[in-house]
């Protein structure tokens, strides 16, 4: 097997001072411009996307928390791509068999990624990496959950 390093390719690392610092809130993310667009889009996609119904948590259910991640995607020159935010569910305070029967999480294996790359070779196609700014799981829940939306973007 040929490795990178074997063949004499090195990936340079840069380094760069980080001017723009992540938020660790929706408070401050609010107060910086690109970051109260990046929150605003990603509260429209998840209102389009009908995301939530917010109701009065039943008596004997148990809400689950949230937390929003903030991230730069930066190229590979080191300048700043975009701005990323996410709302996050804190699903680990789950009980499984309790709160939980099954999860989901669309991770492809290696393998698969290896014999598409090898396809794509063989038949001389150009392949295009994209970025998917909002993904949604489109599908109906059979049970209801609860979370909590403490300091949600409105």
């Amino acid at each position: 097997m040929v490795t990178r390093s074997k063949a004499g390719i090195f990936k340079p690392k840069l380094y760069h001072v980080n001017s723009n610092p992540i938020p660790t809130t929706i408070k401050e993310a609010l107060s910086i411009l690109e970051w109260k667009a990046t929150a605003m889009v990603e509260y429209t996609a998840l209102m389009d996307n009908h995301t939530w119904e917010l109701v009065e948590l039943p008596p004997g259910k148990k809400a689950i928390g949230c937390k929003r991640l903030f991230r730069i995607k930066h190229n590979s020159n080191g300048t700043i791509n975009r701005y990323k935010a996410r709302l996050v569910a804190k699903g680990f305070n789950q009980v499984p068999g309790q709160d939980i029967i099954d999860t989901f999480s669309p991770v492809v294996r290696f393998f698969t990624v290896n014999i598409l790359l090898s396809v794509t070779v063989t038949q001389q196609w150009h392949i295009h990496q994209i970025d998917i700014n909002n993904a949604f799981l489109k599908g109906d829940l059979k049970e209801d959950v609860y979370m909590h939306l403490l300091g949600h973007y409105t």
